[in-house]
């Protein structure tokens, strides 16, 4: 006689192993980046089209830089907001530094985490620019502008900020760049504003772009060493057939993007944050991306051309979106940018799971706490499950003593065996697969949940309760991985033994295996997972002492 419930058992288990391993093994693929050194903040930006600075749109032959029209005394200007500290540099106007004073680059440091910055350590910045027939930006060069002041901030009486770089085009074309920013937003609107008194029209069409070198992705806790989480990184944008579509940096090089989009936005995906373009919704724009030769990934956005009238004013702009992913505030930027959170194919699962958590995080004021209250919901969804499942192998515990004498009566004969259990199963009303049952059906529920823990900008650097000072990250201590290794000890404790030698080795070594793999899991998942096997473990440990002490089994 096979035993089905055991057999099943270590299914179930076999497979949440493999899914989350497979899932893991997605986080990790999806950043194969390695550390490399880019150019210095000190250095002019290269402008020629090798390096991916700007669209082909003269011969990538010509590589001189312009020399500067007019400049102020300061390379840069500095801009700050409440939820941005931004370096522009008046050469091309170009963001190379994006802070965001909210964020902590570390829970040891008080610096803000740094977005945007080009150093000898990461290159990654914000260029935008015009090119077409009156094109500021070409392959020879970039504009140089002024401003009137070196450092600018919002006030805290002010709601709104605007910084204007100014850009003499010809003696009869002048050239705004202003860049508009308000307090809690990490949106920033960038326009250009052309007033055109020559004898011609200007045309030209706005392009903005992502440059960023292969270096690591400064959001990953790399603390776990080889179990380390390596989320995504690389490029998304959205399409007019699909709201969210993405392709690594190593695939780029095969496969660059080029599409045409009615709105849409394209950025670069990391681990909790995310730089995006969004183009006016109702332009036609092309997104592209190029891999240099000097392995520069660029993610970029042109819109369609635009012309100011001879003898009049106009302006070209689109907004850059730089900081978290906080799904709520990005719906309301571009539709489908909030899918930069990517729950991954279980997202229907996950995305109910973080509502209800923000909603009991609003209650409670603790992501700790708010994690306990969703386990005892979901606990409390699967109650009449488990209920069976447990008294299942409670009346299974029972008739253990029966099934002994069985496999005892009929050890030679497999067949006579095998038929007289299952006649005691119909007889008792015991449903030997029930045992199963509630770990498969919470198994999408577990793995939506790690989506959520590691997704979530919410749950990065969330404190619980005294050890505990980052749900996102694993146990320093390995205190809960140990506490969830022994209930699952005690869990087993509770279920009938395997009558088999092979599965009962088996299932003994569970806990500890399991123990290994959570070791290195965030701690708010292992608290879930603590939480859920407490509760089990209650459920369990009552109906099997109600059901020894009446003698009521299934019927």
């Amino acid at each position: 006689m096979i035993d089905f419930q055991r057999y099943l058992l270590i299914a179930a288990i076999a497979a949440l192993s493999l899914m989350l391993l497979v899932e893991w093994q997605k986080f990790e693929s999806s950043n194969p980046v390695v550390a490399t050194t880019s150019s210095n903040t000190n250095a002019a930006p290269t402008t020629s089209n090798e390096n991916g600075d700007l669209p082909a749109i003269i011969s990538s032959d010509d590589i001189d830089t312009i020399k500067a029209s007019a400049t102020t005394d300061a390379k840069y200007i500095t801009v700050k907001t409440d939820v941005l500290d931004l370096k522009i540099d008046l050469h091309g106007g170009d963001i190379v530094y994006a802070g965001l004073p909210k964020y902590t680059s570390s829970l040891e440091s008080d610096d803000p985490f740094v977005i945007l910055e080009n150093n000898d350590a990461r290159n990654y910045t914000a260029q935008s620019g015009l090119i077409g027939t009156n094109a500021t930006d070409t392959s020879k060069g970039r504009p140089y502008f002024t401003a009137t002041s070196a450092a600018y901030v919002l006030d805290t009486s002010a709601d709104k900020l605007s910084i204007d770089l100014h850009y003499q085009y010809s003696d009869t074309i002048t050239i705004i760049k202003r860049f508009q920013l308000s307090r809690g937003k990490y949106l920033i609107n960038i326009e250009y504003l052309i007033d055109n008194q020559s004898d011609t029209p200007f045309q030209a069409s706005f392009f903005g772009q992502l440059k960023r070198g292969n270096s690591v992705d400064p959001s990953v806790n790399d603390k776990g060493g080889m179990f380390a989480m390596k989320p995504f990184m690389g490029v998304a944008y959205a399409t007019n057939d699909d709201l969210y579509k993405k392709t690594t940096f190593e695939k780029m090089q095969d496969k660059p993007i080029k599409v045409s989009v009615t709105g849409g936005w394209i950025g670069v995906v990391q681990h909790y944050f995310v730089s995006a373009w969004v183009p006016p919704s109702d332009s036609v724009n092309e997104f592209s991306t190029i891999v240099t030769k000097q392995d520069m990934n660029i993610a970029r956005a042109t819109s369609a051309a635009v012309t100011v009238d001879a003898k009049s004013q106009g302006k070209i702009s689109a907004d850059f979106y730089t900081g978290p992913k906080d799904q709520y505030s990005l719906q309301e930027v571009s539709p489908g940018l909030e899918l930069t959170v990517d729950y991954g194919w279980l997202w229907w699962i996950a995305q109910p799971l973080f509502w209800l958590l923000t909603k009991i995080h609003s209650v409670l004021g603790n992501w700790g706490f708010a994690i306990i209250g969703v386990t005892i919901l979901v606990k409390a969804a699967f109650f009449k499950l488990n209920q069976k499942a447990f008294t299942s192998m409670a009346n299974m515990r029972k008739f253990q003593p029966k099934l002994a004498e069985i496999k005892e009566r009929y050890a030679d004969d497999r067949q006579k065996q095998s038929q007289a259990m299952m006649e005691l199963y119909k007889k008792e009303k015991i449903n030997p697969l029930g045992g199963c049952l509630p770990m498969v059906v919470q198994m999408p529920v577990f793995i939506s949940l790690y989506w959520v823990l590691m997704e979530s900008i919410e749950l990065r650097h969330a404190p619980f309760i005294l050890w505990i000072h980052d749900l996102s990250a694993m146990d320093p201590y390995f205190v809960l991985p140990l506490v969830m290794g022994i209930s699952m000890f005690i869990q087993q404790r509770l279920n009938p033994p395997p009558p088999d030698p092979m599965q009962a080795k088996i299932m003994q070594w569970m806990p500890i295996v399991f123990t290994f793999f959570f070791l290195f899991f965030p701690a708010g998942l292992v608290l879930y997972w603590v939480v859920n096997n407490t509760l089990s473990i209650i459920q369990q440990y009552i109906i099997t002492k109600r059901i020894e002490k009446s003698g009521l089994t299934t019927r």
